[in-house]
């Protein structure tokens, strides 16, 4: 990738007071900026006068990564690890993983759009639940003390043919294979993050098959009104989230609330430069009346804009 001297003439911002500031961190190329820890490099702008420049600095080199397409790779490469590592876990719901050809796919960023009566959280301990009973571990972020750990009993004992008594054990196998953390800002997040990303590389824990966050928008909403300071901080939570999935073969299942739009409408929080980061995203969706809950597919790779079903939680 390109060294940082050579993109001032197209961006501006990339001056040699942002070089002399990325050089002190020892990036000089656009390739260390991807692997310097981004989180540390945008606390660091603080202690300069000149700190929201560095951070306008900091966005305009994401906004270039973001823009940048992927490396070429070996098409028998990207098929033996499609088909030997990159897996579909169940979401709980036959229909929904039915709808989705599997399930949620391991090394992909998938986001649950919908309000706050859809049954975002409910998806999420469904998921929990069906993976942890039969696939492994799973880290659950909560930011808003949704996590129910009586739900999850309940989910596990109405999916189970075991009668009561013979349901206790393989329940406490479930309860043992979630690991819940409360999150409620979005340094506590990066932190989770990097010792999740730490101990992956270390294999402490090699049995993660599943990350779920919900919410992701109400941690990263609140720092939106910094400007570029904010928006850095977004953009790098996703390339990490996204980094995590690909790396180590985890689904990552994380929910987005509704804002509303032009004319009326509804539309998914976060923005436009939110919007390209998940793989998936799958707009959630509850009639009042009659109960029944719809998926209908926002953007994925495989399957068109606008696909959709209908059903019913249990």
């Amino acid at each position: 990738m390109a060294a940082l001297m050579y993109l001032e003439c197209d961006y501006p911002l990339i001056d040699s007071d942002f070089r002399n500031f990325c050089a002190s961190h020892n990036i000089i190329s656009v390739e260390d900026f991807l692997l310097h820890d981004l989180y540390v490099l945008v606390i660091s702008t603080e202690q300069h006068h000149n700190s929201e420049r560095l951070k306008e600095g900091i966005t305009q080199v994401l906004t270039i990564i973001n823009k940048q397409h992927q490396p070429w790779v070996d098409g028998q490469e990207l098929l033996d690890d499609a088909l030997q590592n990159k897996r579909f876990l169940p979401t709980g719901c036959r229909s929904i993983d039915t709808f989705l050809h599997g399930g949620l796919r391991e090394g992909y960023l998938t986001e649950l759009v919908g309000t706050s009566s859809s049954g975002k959280t409910q998806i999420c301990l469904q998921a929990a639940s069906a993976v942890a009973k039969s696939w492994g571990k799973i880290v659950y972020l909560d930011s808003g003390n949704s996590f129910s750990p009586k739900r999850v009993a309940q989910i596990v004992t109405q999916t189970s043919d075991l009668s009561a008594y013979e349901v206790d054990k393989p329940l406490q196998e479930v309860m043992n294979n979630i690991v819940c953390f409360s999150v409620f800002d979005i340094f506590t997040l990066f932190e989770v993050l990097h010792q999740l990303k730490n101990n992956l590389r270390s294999q402490k824990d090699q049995h993660i098959r599943m990350l779920i966050i919900d919410s992701i928008s109400s941690l990263i909403a609140p720092i939106l009104g910094g400007g570029a300071h904010g928006h850095a901080l977004m953009v790098s939570v996703g390339f990490l989230l996204k980094r995590l999935a690909h790396e180590h073969d985890i689904s990552i299942l994380v929910t987005n609330h509704m804002v509303a739009g032009e004319k009326g409408t509804s539309k998914p929080a976060l923005g436009e430069s939110w919007r390209s980061i998940p793989h998936i995203r799958l707009l959630l969706s509850k009639d009042q009346i009659s109960n029944i809950s719809s998926i209908s597919v926002l953007r994925h790779p495989h399957m068109a804009t606008g696909d959709r079903v209908e059903f019913a939680f249990q």
